[in-house]
């Protein structure tokens, strides 16, 4: 497991009241996990906070399981700094 998924798993975790470690990348974020709007507000925030990242709005509708938050931001990562 990468650093970037461990911290990831940690943050969903917390947020969620689960145990990281129990956590899996099919995962549905409201339906398994319960996180609710402010839930999910809280999530996004915690995430730009801990890798330095905005993320995309349209992006963000998109987000449903564990595994959808780990390939965006892997993906932001990735992409070459703006500016």
């Amino acid at each position: 497991m990468t650093e970037t998924e461990q911290k990831v798993l940690a943050i969903v975790g917390r947020v969620s009241k689960k145990d990281p470690a129990s956590l899996k990348p099919e995962q549905h974020l409201t339906a398994d996990l319960g996180i609710d709007s402010p839930r999910a507000l809280e999530l996004l925030c915690d995430l730009e906070d801990q890798f330095g990242i905005e993320m995309p709005e349209d992006a963000v509708g998109k987000i449903e399981t564990v595994g959808d938050i780990l390939k965006l931001i892997e993906s932001i990562k990735a992409a070459p700094a703006k500016g």
